[in-house]
C-alpha cells in the first residue's frame, strides 16, 4: 500500500564500503535477516541513536564504540534485542565477538544493530551461524540487496543515492533505511544507514548526521511511537582523493551536506509512504511561528490525532478536528482569530472559524488524493516548521494486532 514510492533508485557503490547479507532464520526459515557491512580502514563512522529509555542492548553497545575504531557493523531483523536486560546485553556482546573472530578484528570494532520484537531473547546460535555467508558476500554492490535484508513490516525497501564532483573527482553518498511502524524518531529512524567515500573527521561527521537526522528522520511520524532500536549513522571511508573535511565549512563540505540532507530526507520519507497500512502521505505544514518549537508542538498535535488521521483515511474534511488539535497543541496565548488553516490550496478555516469561500465539495476533492497538505498560519512570527505523516486505517490496526502471531 506504499503511498508513492517505487522501486529502488539507483544506489552508487561506495569505495571502502561493502555489504553481505545471509539468511538465520530468525522468524522464517530462508529470509535473508542478517546484515554484515564492512568499513575501509581508517573510516569514520558517527551516529544517533534512540533517546527511549528503554534502549535496546545493541544500542548501549553501538554508543560506547563508535567513537573507537570502526570496522564492521552487524544488523539482524526479526529480533530487537530489547527489554532484555544483561542478558541482552550478552547476547549482543557474543554475536560481535564471533564476527571478530571471524575477520580478524577487535570485538570494539563491531558496532551491533537488532529489530523486531521486544523482550525476546537473541537467537544467537542462529545469527553466529549466518555469519560467515554474509561475510562471504560482502560486495560494494550490495546496497539493494541490504535495504531489504533489514526490513520488517516494510513493504518495499528504501535508499537513496546522491554523487557530486569537487576539483574533478566524483563523491558518492549512499543511504538505505528501514521502518514502517512504531515511528515517530527522536533522533534518527529506526534503522538507517549512510555511507560517503569523502574523508571527514569524526567530530564533523557526528555534527553532520545530527543536523541531517533533525530535518529528516525527526520531522515524521506514522503513530507516534519512539522505538527502542532507532539508529542511524553515517560512514566517511575516506576513499576519494580529497583532502579531509575538518571544518563545517567551505564548498567540499556544504556539497556534501547538501546531498547527505538530499539522502536522509529521501529516505526519511519512503518510510511514511510505506507507512503500516498507510494510503495517504500527508504534509503537515505549520508557518507564522513564535519559534520553532511551538510550530512543531501544533505540527505533531495535527499529525497524532487519531481523529484527524481516521478522517483522512475516510477522506473526509473534517476540519473541525484540525482546529482542535492546533487548539490543544499548548501553545501560550494563542490567539485564534489570527490563524488560518489551509487543505491544499483551499482555504478551510479563516480568524478561528470556517473560511466563507470554502465548500464541503473543495475539501473533499483534496482529502481524496494521496498526498495531502495540512498547512496551518499561526500569525505569530517567522518561524515554520513541516512534519511527514499518514493516515491511520484498518490495516495498520490488523498489521500491529497480528504483529506476533
Amino acid at each position: 500500500m506504499a503511498v508513492g514510492l517505487g522501486p529502488l533508485p539507483a544506489l552508487h557503490p561506495v569505495p571502502g564500503f561493502e555489504l553481505g547479507i545471509s539468511s538465520a532464520g530468525i522468524k522464517r526459515p530462508g529470509r535473508k535477516d542478517v546484515v554484515v557491512m564492512r568499513c575501509a580502514e581508517g573510516s569514520s563512522v558517527a551516529g544517533v541513536f534512540t533517546l527511549n529509555a528503554f534502549c535496546a542492548a545493541p544500542v548501549i553497545l553501538a554508543k560506547q564504540r563508535v567513537q573507537g575504531t570502526v570496522r564492521y557493523l552487524l544488523t539482524n531483523t526479526g529480533n530487537a534485542n530489547a527489554g532484555t536486560g544483561e542478558p541482552g546485553l550478552v547476547a549482543a556482546r557474543r554475536t560481535c565477538e564471533k564476527l571478530a573472530q571471524l575477520t580478524g578484528v577487535d570485538a570494539s570494532a563491531v558496532l551491533p544493530y537488532s529489530t523486531g520484537v521486544i523482550g525476546e531473547p537473541l537467537p544467537v546460535e542462529k545469527i553466529e551461524g549466518a555469519l560467515q555467508a554474509a561475510i562471504d558476500d560482502l560486495s560494494v554492490d550490495n546496497w539493494a540487496a541490504a535495504a531489504t535484508g533489514i526490513m520488517t513490516t516494510d513493504t518495499l525497501p528504501k535508499g537513496a543515492s546522491r554523487q557530486f564532483s569537487h576539483d574533478g573527482v566524483t563523491v558518492t553518498v549512499t543511504g538505505i533505511s528501514k521502518g514502517a511502524g512504531m515511528i515517530r524518531p527522536n533522533m534518527a529512524t529506526m534503522l538507517g544507514y549512510i555511507a560517503t567515500d569523502a574523508k571527514v573527521a569524526q567530530s564533523v561527521l557526528q555534527d553532520l548526521i545530527r543536523d541531517s537526522a533533525n530535518k529528516s528522520f525527526n520531522r515524521i511520524t506514522i503513530d507516534g511511537d519512539t522505538s527502542t532500536n532507532d539508529c542511524c549513522m553515517l560512514i566517511a571511508t575516506g576513499q576519494a582523493d580529497l583532502p579531509e573535511i575538518t571544518e563545517a565549512k567551505g564548498t567540499l563540505f556544504e556539497a556534501l551536506k547538501k546531498a547527505v540532507f538530499d539522502v536522509c530526507m529521501e529516505v526519511a520519507q519512503a518510510i511514511v509512504r510505506d507507512g503500516e497500512g498507510a494510503t495517504k502521505f500527508v504534509t503537515v505544514e505549520v508557518n507564522g511561528g513564535g519559534n520553532h518549537q511551538e510550530c512543531l508542538d501544533v505540527g505533531y498535535a495535527v499529525a497524532h490525532s487519531p481523529l484527524i488521521k481516521t478522517a483522512l483515511f475516510a477522506s473526509d474534511p473534517n476540519w473541525g478536528r484540525i482546529l482542535a488539535a492546533v487548539g490543544r497543541a499548548g501553545v501560550p496565548d494563542l490567539d485564534v482569530s489570527k490563524i488560518d488553516v489551509f487543505l491544499g490550496g483551499v482555504c478551510i478555516a479563516s480568524q478561528g472559524c470556517r473560511a466563507t469561500t470554502y465548500t464541503e465539495e473543495q475539501g473533499s476533492a483534496v482529502m481524496a488524493e494521496e498526498e495531502i497538505t495540512i498547512r496551518i498560519e499561526l500569525g505569530r512570527g517567522d518561524c515554520s516548521e513541516t512534519i511527514w505523516t499518514t493516515d491511520l486505517s484498518h490495516e495498520y490496526v490488523k498489521i500491529n494486532a497480528e504483529y506476533r502471531t
